[in-house]
């Protein structure tokens, strides 16, 4: 009992006997002061005295899919600082090779009794993995918000950035370009954000009087890696414009271009997606569409903030307009 009393008082930085008067539910303690220690209790993994139990903690767990792609931990930080600002503490549940499933994080965080929890990615984004845990949150009505994909059968709301807009301004942005072989290096099949970019290419495609076959769309992975396999696949089409579905897989795209003996842009241009860190940086600059982390951020805690409240919460997917970003990986197609 000592132990835990030292551990939280240096947590929250008060008194073991203010920690004492906190669990034993004694006067003399400020509201803030007593949210803090039962916050730190639940942190540092405590069970909270049984009278204590039924009170939610002012805990939210945050979902990132990977730390890898800078987009992930840019949407973790605004999202991060912006709980804190309401009084809320993020717990960061993250994929990593072999490590805990995110069924297996919902069940911790269950028992932490968080107060809400946001996904910024993850099982939900693709129709055939498993939504069994996502259910359960339905289930006890526990505040959620998603990221730029609905689960159509869950009544979560939805914080997106527009797919069918993104798709459009990079794929009329090529064509203006004079491109009129553009590829498209996507996620797996089932993967909601790539369906809705496909069928937007697919209408803008139409819509310019061009067609989109078959072997100008290659289904990827996220990595730079599998960008590199995926555009070396394209090359081989003869495309001469790419569009791709993350900053880290055109920078594999990139690296393919060159090592066919091509340049980025005099040979191929590339277009990536999100604007992430550093990519005014890469050589060349990397053209891309900026998914706008701020206002979505700002939305997310809102919907988060009103459901934990208890007000009444439109479950409707909320669509963000992106931004293209034109920098040097993009220029007139050079005829063949």
């Amino acid at each position: 009992m000592s132990k835990r009393l030292a551990e939280v008082a240096r947590k929250v930085g008060v008194s073991e006997a203010t920690v004492s008067r906190v669990l034993n539910e004694k006067p003399g303690v400020s509201d803030v002061t007593r949210q803090a220690v039962l916050t730190a209790l639940d942190v540092l993994g405590y069970e909270r005295p049984t009278k204590l139990r039924g009170e939610r903690a002012r805990l939210v767990g945050l979902f990132l899919p990977e730390l890898q792609n800078p987009i992930f931990p840019a949407f973790g930080e605004f999202i991060a600082a912006a709980l804190a600002q309401n009084g809320y503490t993020p717990v960061l549940c993250t994929q990593t090779a072999g490590g805990i499933s995110e069924a297996d994080y919902v069940e911790l965080l269950l028992q932490q009794q968080v107060s809400g929890v946001v996904f910024v990615g993850g099982q939900y984004t693709q129709q055939d993995a498993p939504h069994e845990h996502y259910a359960r949150l339905a289930e006890l009505n526990l505040p959620t918000v998603f990221v730029n994909a609905p689960i159509a059968e869950l009544d979560f709301p939805t914080v997106s950035t527009d797919d069918a807009v993104a798709t459009e301004q990079a794929w009329n942005h090529l064509r203006q370009l004079g491109h009129e072989r553009i590829g498209l290096v996507l996620g797996p099949k089932d993967h909601i954000p790539s369906q809705r970019k496909l069928a937007a290419a697919l209408a803008a495609a139409e819509a310019s009087g061009t067609v989109l076959p078959d072997e100008h769309v290659v289904h990827s992975h996220y990595s730079l890696e599998a960008g590199q396999a995926a555009t070396t696949r394209l090359l081989a089409s003869g495309v001469t414009g790419i569009i791709c579905m993350s900053d880290p897989i055109a920078l594999g795209a990139i690296r393919a271009v060159r090592r066919a003996g091509l340049t980025v842009p005099g040979d191929v241009s590339i277009v990536g997606f999100d604007d992430s860190a550093l990519m005014n940086a890469t050589d060349p600059p990397l053209t891309t569409v900026r998914q706008p982390i701020e206002p979505m951020g700002r939305m997310i805690i809102e919907l988060l903030v009103s459901q934990i409240k208890g007000a009444a919460t439109a479950t409707d997917e909320y669509l963000f307009e992106p931004e293209l970003v034109v920098r040097g990986s993009t220029a007139p197609a050079v005829p063949r």
